[in-house]
């Protein structure tokens, strides 16, 4: 079902779930912001990709005001509900000084496939442990979603917005594995190279061939 959504079209990928903190300093984001407040309403962020405003974005709840600046800028908590696609675009939304537009649901389908999970998993472990940030695999919850991983596997941005269109769980999974498999023997690689770096002008213990 149509309706129609302020909107603050950004050049990031935003998913659901994802809580974003942003500062607000232009006059018709701020007046977004106030009028969201005022009225206890959600607006989308967009992303704007490739010179333009894409189709998909995702709707976002602001959770609070967490700064005012005496001029009116504002830093603003908020949360990442669900993608929606733009049926209408108006570059100023009527009578106000923001952008709005004319918005659909997008409809998922939370159909994960296990062992395709388990693969994106240790795959996660070892790529986390070769950038020597282990300790965000170990605060990934067991039952993780593809969003919630989104921004930590070195994705473009257009990988990400192409991977917030895809409506089944099962799809994005695999174009995670697919990205984690193709990038994996790159890492691996910068690391051997870094550890020949390292031993350059140390001295070496090798074991000389036999012949």
């Amino acid at each position: 079902m149509a309706r129609y959504l302020p909107l603050f079209p950004l050049g990031i990928v935003v998913f659901p779930g994802e809580k974003l903190n942003l500062h607000v300093f232009e006059p018709r984001y701020k007046q977004l912001v106030l009028e969201c407040v005022a009225e206890e309403k959600t607006f989308g962020i967009p992303t704007y990709i490739q010179g333009g405003v894409g189709a998909y974005g995702t709707e976002m709840k602001l959770l609070n005001i967490e700064k005012k600046y005496a001029n009116g800028e504002m830093d603003i908590r908020t949360k990442g509900l669900k993608v929606f696609k733009i049926l209408h675009l108006d570059k100023m939304a009527p009578g106000r000084l923001y952008a709005g537009g004319e918005v659909e649901d997008v409809a998922y389908t939370e159909d994960e496939d296990i062992l395709t999970k388990q693969k994106i998993t240790e795959y996660l472990r070892i790529l986390y442990e070769s950038l020597g940030i282990s300790k965000l695999f170990q605060e990934l919850p067991d039952n993780f979603r593809s969003f919630d991983i989104g921004h930590h596997l070195g994705l473009t941005l257009e990988q990400e917005y192409a991977l917030l269109q895809l409506q089944r769980e099962a799809e994005r999974q695999e174009a995670i594995l697919q990205h984690l498999q193709h990038i994996m023997p790159v890492v691996q690689e910068t690391e051997r190279l870094k550890d020949r770096v390292r031993l350059n002008g140390h001295f070496k213990n090798l074991l000389p061939p036999d012949f």
